[in-house]
């Protein structure tokens, strides 16, 4: 469904509003949402812990629904898709990096990585041809037979890159990507993403506290109160 070809923006949020029922009441952590991001595109979204940052990037990646609003994906209703359908999408357009690379430790590397695609149907010699392939990107072909118990933490996080941009994804979703890493490694996974975004030309959505990162961003949003709002530079 989205192989046909859209000129449009590759994300459309027009009035995106999130309620989380509490004890005797409804808080509302988004708020009237409206935001383009265009393909190729390098967006950092910083704010509070618990300013709802984590949940509208899962809003972006059809993990969360929005209790209201319109969000587009290439011009789709990503909240007309049944379970399946966004499934789908999750699988073969959207890839996803998160605070805790989530790497299984009784497979190898390159199986961790070539995993997304197997569960997607691809047969497994061209699963783990494409990991390897992907690991050579982010410079861990080394590793690839190692268990992924062996590698460091930095290595971790770019086995799970790896992992998020096997199947050349429209776009990349990075939750606090640097937020478990030391100054050293987290600058490399940094330079690492935007260098995928300029070389593979991916999208790139980051939640950060790394204010170093989101100036890297082509642009900059910070959630307040519910609230986006662009950071001028």
């Amino acid at each position: 469904m989205m192989e046909t070809p859209f000129s449009g923006p590759l994300y459309r949020l027009r009035g995106i509003c999130k309620d989380f029922s509490g004890p005797g009441e409804v808080v509302r952590v988004l708020q009237e949402i409206f935001l383009d991001i265009q393909e190729e595109e390098r967006v950092a979204i910083v704010g509070a812990s618990g300013s709802g940052k984590s949940t509208l990037l899962h809003i972006l990646g059809t993990l969360a629904s929005p209790s209201s609003g319109e969000i587009l994906f290439l011009g789709h209703d990503l909240n007309a898709l049944s379970l399946a359908e966004k499934a789908q999408v999750r699988n073969k357009v959207m890839g996803f990096v998160f605070q805790f690379h989530h790497l299984l430790p009784e497979f190898s590397t390159v199986e961790n990585v070539a995993m997304q695609a197997i569960i997607g149907g691809m047969p497994r010699s061209e699963a783990l041809d494409r990991a390897e392939a992907a690991l050579k990107l982010v410079g861990l072909e080394e590793r690839a037979a190692f268990n992924v118990t062996l590698l460091s933490g930095g290595e971790r996080q770019r086995a799970a890159i790896a992992r998020a941009v096997l199947l050349k994804p429209r776009v990349l979703l990075a939750d606090e990507p640097t937020g478990n890493l030391d100054e050293k490694n987290g600058k490399r996974i940094s330079e690492l993403l935007l260098q995928l975004n300029a070389e593979q030309g991916m999208a790139l959505v980051v939640v950060t506290h790394n204010l170093e990162l989101a100036r890297c961003m082509g642009r900059c949003f910070e959630l307040k109160s519910g609230e986006l709002y662009e950071q001028m530079r």
